[in-house]
């Protein structure tokens, strides 16, 4: 504790800070909800946040403005998201009363197989570079999206982000300080620097306005084009081009042979409340198997922050993460179990692992037979919700630029296993890699109760698990749910095939007392404090009673949830 008590007294670890309400007293609240009857958006930038909702204010559908803010978001947050990456969506359609799944991840190139990182000799994908680029499948996914569920035309959707492209922004102050913390060890990768870093000497600085001209003209050619303009046309020809140049291996073939895929959600049953996750390639279930072993646990009774609740969640997070590590892979290569590992069966076998009074080291995976990042929901006047995720993975992807286009790449190929060709993610021909980004929805007795997400690469099914006990356990509000101080376990095994071995770190954001961390490393925690990595949650909550929508935005990002 004098090791804990010398970092607080050096600013290392702000714990007393906590965030109130000074009007209701609210622990954890630092706004109000947002509350509207005609439409709600809830983005991380509020120039998104307002194209979207100007969407809406034409007539335009939830989907519609979901794809302007999607846009936007890749020119005024471009470290986080863009065309260079892949996208998740669940949509609530309120004709059908239905959810609908949207995978729109890419897959490997053709020409990358295990051998070439053999001959390398590395065991795992490299963060940048051309190695780890895999198919972008976000362009194809906005086009099914808007087919199935939108009204207004590309060129009107796409357009704000177009004028803002060519006439500039000025960064907003998150944003500027995430940019920053990444450009030395990307400057000089192709087409980085003339891009991201206009003056020649850093990325823009808060308040700088910044242009983006290629990206602007190439939203251009997407909005006349369509989807071929990408995958077929001119930008599939210039990002051919420029890998063979590279030496990379996406080529002209696997950008024409690309498509997404319509899922269906998957969801268990949460005190009441049906919560709906995507099923793998990507790691969304992971939430629902911490909920299935939390359930068992009287959590109200523990009560927010303490440290019995906090030991239980960790260790739910450990044991999914071990499943995580050895099933979650792309479901065309895999008979993934599903359905059983969402199970409250499942979930029983599991929880009895977990030992109350201490932290474990190691878990197994489950015995069974035979995967950076912005997040936005919207919802419309007619009751459609959409809640949407979309990623280049690591901040500036790839860190490669094609000549002219405005973009980077993306580097999700990273999180293929490289070294073991019988794990199920393993590096395969056309397979898509396991994917980190998740959208997530509530329903309620079949009604649509909220759309949500919390962007953060592995935090996110931990993040979606605590804001979910935070609403249905601890009867926080929407805004408060995300405001509350979170934690994030790391150090589990990886599904691109390290093992945890010695228990990970559990990291808390400030807010947490200092009798709950001593009583959590006398159970054995490694309690580590870090600021920042907690992801970014925005939400959308429905009243069907008095038909108003509620909005929430991360107050960790520069985000904004507006209505009308």
């Amino acid at each position: 504790m004098k090791k804990l008590y010398t970092l607080f007294l050096f600013g290392l670890i702000p714990f007393l800070s906590h965030a109130q309400d000074r009007l209701t007293g609210r622990a954890f609240t630092t706004r109000s909800e947002i509350l509207a009857q005609n439409g709600m958006v809830a983005t991380s930038q509020p120039l998104a946040t307002q194209a979207a909702l100007d969407i809406l204010k034409k007539g335009g559908a939830a989907m519609d403005a979901a794809i302007a803010a999607n846009a936007m978001l890749g020119l005024v947050e471009p470290h986080s998201c863009g065309i260079g990456g892949d996208i998740f969506a669940i949509v609530w359609d309120a004709k059908s009363k239905k959810l609908y799944g949207l995978n729109g991840s890419g897959r490997a190139p053709a020409s990358l197989t295990m051998e070439t990182f053999k001959e390398k000799g590395l065991d795992y994908a490299p963060l940048l570079g051309p190695l780890p680029i895999s198919v972008p499948g976000c362009v194809d996914g906005w086009f099914e999206l808007h087919k199935r569920f939108g009204k207004l035309s590309m060129q009107e959707i796409l357009q704000p982000s177009i004028d803002y492209g060519n006439n500039g922004f000025p960064v907003s102050e998150v944003i500027a300080y995430q940019m920053n913390n990444n450009w030395e060890r990307m400057q000089d990768f192709p087409g980085f620097r003339s891009t991201y870093m206009p003056n020649g000497k850093t990325t823009p600085q808060k308040g700088d306005v910044f242009r983006n001209a290629d990206l602007a003209r190439t939203y251009d050619l997407i909005a006349k084009g369509g989807r071929d303009a990408f995958y077929k046309g001119e930008i599939a020809k210039t990002i051919d081009a420029f890998m063979k140049k590279h030496e990379g291996y996406l080529s002209y073939e696997d950008l024409a042979n690309h498509t997404s895929e319509w899922v269906d959600p998957v969801s268990t049953n949460y005190r009441g409340y049906d919560v709906w996750e995507l099923p793998p390639n990507g790691q969304g279930i992971a939430a629902l198997q911490m909920l299935n072993i939390l359930e068992a646990y009287d959590l109200k009774s523990m009560g927010f922050g303490s440290a019995e609740y906090l030991h239980v969640l960790t260790e739910a997070k450990k044991l999914a993460y071990e499943d995580r590590a050895k099933f979650y892979a792309d479901p065309e290569f895999n008979q993934i179990p599903v359905e059983y590992l969402i199970s409250k069966e499942y979930a029983s076998e599991r929880r009895k692992h977990i030992d109350l009074d201490k932290a474990a080291r190691e878990y197994p995976a489950g015995d069974i037979e035979k995967g950076n990042t912005t997040y936005l929901t919207v919802a419309d006047s007619e009751g459609n919700m959409v809640s949407l995720i979309q990623s280049i993975y690591d901040e500036f992807g790839s860190a490669m630029v094609p000549d002219g286009l405005g973009f980077v790449l993306q580097n999700r190929g990273q999180m293929f296993n490289v070294k073991d060709e019988n794990h199920w993610n393993s590096l395969a021909k056309g397979k898509r890699p396991f994917h980190t980004i998740i959208p997530a929805f509530v329903t309620k007795d079949g009604e649509p109760f909220m759309s949500f997400g919390l962007m953060g690469g592995a935090v996110q099914p931990q993040g979606h698990t605590q804001i979910i006990v935070n609403m249905i356990d601890f009867g926080m509000n929407l805004q408060e749910a995300g405001d509350a101080p979170r934690m994030r376990h790391v150090g589990s095994s990886q599904p691109t095939g390290s093992v945890m071995t010695s228990g990970g770190s559990l990291n808390l954001e400030s807010g947490f007392s200092w009798e709950v961390i001593r009583s959590l490393e006398e159970k054995g925690h490694r309690v580590e404090f870090s600021i920042g990595p907690y992801g970014g949650y925005q939400a959308i909550k429905f009243d069907p009673i008095r038909k108003v929508y509620y909005g929430a935005s991360e107050s960790r990002k520069d985000g904004q949830a507006a209505g009308y």
